[in-house]
């Protein structure tokens, strides 16, 4: 989520492909309950103040669970040593952005339109990213594994619930950018065909 280090590459599947997460029925539609936004707020408050370790866990282990994950992570695909990925800034770095975007998730969590207008917009970028929906569920789920030690049950269950939303409504994003930019291909298909001229002979 947030994958300014994998905007490098140029479009490699062709728009409508499984890999982007298939047809627009495909996306799940969740909701979140009073009580699951109630116990994800609490529990973000016992995390908040440590999310740059969190960060870094989580995507060393995304990267050791998921090592598909580094085609849209150019800067670590050639990266093994796991010591290596834990010191690096720029991973660091993008542990961050992905923490600071779910803080502004929960910030939202109580005002439906803003928290989905946020997310939507992620999902639009990451078809710009060149990041696939398939992948989108492997973050939250590596994220849930890093705090498994300090949740219940309980908070782990809200969690999944809110990542489920939050991966279903960037496909929404994701397709709706790809929608766009086709019908802006097309457009501009149809503007550089050359015009047929009709000469009457007098």
């Amino acid at each position: 989520m947030g994958c300014p280090l994998s905007a490098e590459a140029p479009r490699s599947w062709p728009p409508g492909d499984d890999e982007n997460g298939g047809g627009e029925d495909d996306v799940v539609q969740v909701s979140l309950s009073a009580q699951i936004r109630e116990v994800i707020k609490q529990s973000w408050r016992e995390i908040q103040d440590d999310v740059s370790r969190v960060g870094v866990i989580m995507f060393v282990r995304l990267f050791e669970t998921h090592p598909e994950c580094k085609d849209v992570f150019f800067m670590f695909k050639e990266v093994d040593d796991p010591e290596t990925l834990r010191a690096s800034r720029e991973l660091r770095a993008h542990g961050l952005r992905i923490m600071s975007f779910i803080e502004k998730s929960v910030a939202r969590i109580d005002q439906d339109e803003r928290l989905d207008q946020l997310i939507l917009d992620l999902g639009r970028k990451h078809y710009v990213y060149d990041a696939p929906p398939k992948y989108y569920e492997f973050v939250g789920a590596e994220f849930i594994q890093a705090m498994k030690e300090r949740w219940t049950s309980e908070q782990e269950d809200a969690w999944k619930t809110l990542f489920l939303y939050i991966s279903s409504t960037m496909k929404r994003g994701f397709k709706q950018e790809q929608r766009n930019q086709r019908n802006q291909r097309n457009q501009s298909d149809v503007l550089r065909r050359p015009s047929v001229s009709v000469s009457k002979q007098v």
